[in-house]
């Protein structure tokens, strides 16, 4: 709203009340949504790392004309045909480590608090009926733009002749909070008639049922600000007050395209659940907190063609290369792991100094507007750290080492934590992405198996000839070996 960056004041002192606009659930949900839930989680997630107690309220849009427009084609019932995409939606979303709210609410339950929110308004002049319709009167609400940066009058001029006389408008700026019942659409009884509410209302009724009239945070996408959240502030502020409603106003950046905004005209968007099938849900997530979530996002995808020049896919080449990173990252947890678990105890005592920067300098960064990828970089120099310890520590104390390395591990996922990644058991993790590279790169696991096992037999037998002739054919079939005191292991080569 104040186009800066400010103090947070929280209404209560150690609590935050944070609503976020959710799903409109009428397809799956794709890369675009999974970026906004995402950067909110993020806040989320970072707050309570910063010491706050956060109330999570994140709504469901299952009230709609693209809904309705949907479960018509299909014959299914619109709120059930809703419900059934925002159940995937979560699904998706748990894939990439959002955490679910602590309040779901939906417009389809929460019908009553939109009326008697309609019924204020009329009631005081802010809004007025017209043949079972109901609009705001935007000319009633001064600050309207205020958000958005518009004024009524450039609006006023944007609008068609057409637009006021078709929807019998004072004026053609005017947006609906209640729609009269028209048929193949769902209804329910209001003081007007038979009808349904407009897109906005609910976004004004919802958090005032679950935060209050004043609450501090509420979020969304950038092309939300006009006209969703511009009308969510007239409408809540007409009805309760001009110092009402929410008092931090936080959008996330868009996700482009080769310096283009997603869309489905396009041919440029992507599922979750393909995105989360070719990298894996965290491979996202790491991307993603990469970038500041106020900032532009360019996302790197290569169309993939046979011999006949015919797109067959696409390779997520962003995506690839987070993988790799995030990769790293559970390479030398599994490291560090497994030196401090082989070490035993090295009781209590002193630390490397460079080992006790990592989570006063997250905090520091956080506390700057969330800004995640200075923390990763943090996290990628308690990293490199880590491995110089483990690579070299020469001239290092033994014990203090092994301290160093656990403390680096256990605060490497502290601030993890805060970012929602590095959550996952290494050996797990690394297990996991072996397999999604198998099946990317149709890797014959049974035959690598095999020539892995003959060429310990020819090892074995210092035939050391054959040995070199087995790793070349397995490095030829995209296959890395790793001889180690324990046997020999074997990954998929770095496909980038």
């Amino acid at each position: 709203m104040r186009r800066d960056k400010v103090p947070f004041e929280p209404l209560e002192p150690g609590k935050v009340g944070m609503y976020v606009c959710g799903p409109t659930p009428y397809a799956p949900a794709h890369i675009g949504h999974a970026f906004s839930a995402i950067s909110f989680d993020t806040i989320r997630r970072s707050l309570a790392f910063l010491g706050y107690d956060v109330r999570y309220v994140r709504n469901v849009t299952d009230v709609e004309d693209k809904i309705i427009r949907r479960a018509n084609e299909v014959g299914e019932d619109s709120v059930a045909l809703a419900a059934r995409f925002a159940d995937d939606y979560n699904r998706d979303m748990a894939r990439f480590a959002v955490l679910p709210p602590d309040v779901e609410p939906k417009v389809s339950t929460h019908i009553p608090q939109i009326v008697e929110l309609i019924v204020k308004l009329v009631e005081n002049g802010s809004a007025y009926p017209v043949d079972g319709d109901v609009y705001f009167a935007v000319d009633k609400f001064p600050a309207y733009g205020r958000l958005s940066g518009m004024t009524i009058d450039e609006l006023r001029s944007g609008a068609s002749d057409r637009e006021l006389v078709e929807k019998q408008k004072k004026n053609p700026v005017d947006f609906a909070l209640w729609k009269a019942a028209k048929p193949g659409e769902p209804f329910w009884p209001s003081p007007w008639g038979n009808g349904r509410p407009g897109w906005h209302i609910e976004c004004s009724a919802m958090p005032v049922a679950h935060l209050g009239v004043t609450f501090d945070i509420h979020g969304g996408g950038k092309d939300l600000i006009f006209p969703h959240h511009e009308n969510e502030i007239a409408q809540s502020q007409g009805a309760y007050g001009p110092t009402t409603f929410a008092r931090y106003w936080m959008h996330n950046g868009f996700l482009n395209f080769a310096g283009e905004k997603m869309s489905k005209s396009l041919g440029n968007v992507f599922n979750c659940d393909e995105i989360a099938n070719a990298v894996g849900g965290e491979a996202l997530r790491f991307f993603c907190v990469e970038h500041h979530y106020r900032s532009p996002v360019e996302f790197d995808v290569e169309s993939v063609r046979d011999a006949s020049n015919e797109v067959v896919g696409v390779r997520f080449r962003s995506l690839e290369a987070a993988d790799r990173r995030l990769e790293d990252f559970y390479k030398t947890l599994a490291k560090i792991d497994a030196f401090v678990v082989q070490g035993g105890d090295a009781g209590e005592g002193t630390v490397l100094a460079e080992a006790e920067r990592l989570i006063p300098e997250a905090r520091e960064a956080l506390t700057d507007d969330f800004n995640a990828p200075v923390v990763m970089s943090k996290l990628h120099e308690a990293k490199t750290l880590a491995n110089r310890l483990l690579d070299i520590g020469k001239g290092t104390d033994k014990q203090v080492r092994r301290r160093t390395l656990a403390r680096l591990g256990k605060d490497m996922r502290i601030v993890g934590g805060a970012l929602g990644i590095l959550a996952n058991d290494p050996a797990r993790y690394l297990a996991d992405r072996r397999d999604r590279l198998v099946r990317r790169c149709a890797i014959d696991v049974a035959r690598v198996t095999q020539l892995i096992a003959d060429r310990v037999t020819a090892r074995g037998s210092k035939d050391f000839t054959r040995a070199d002739e087995i790793r070349g054919e397995l490095t030829a079939l995209g296959v890395e070996l790793h001889d180690t005191p324990q046997g020999t292991d074997w990954s998929v080569q770095d496909v980038g």
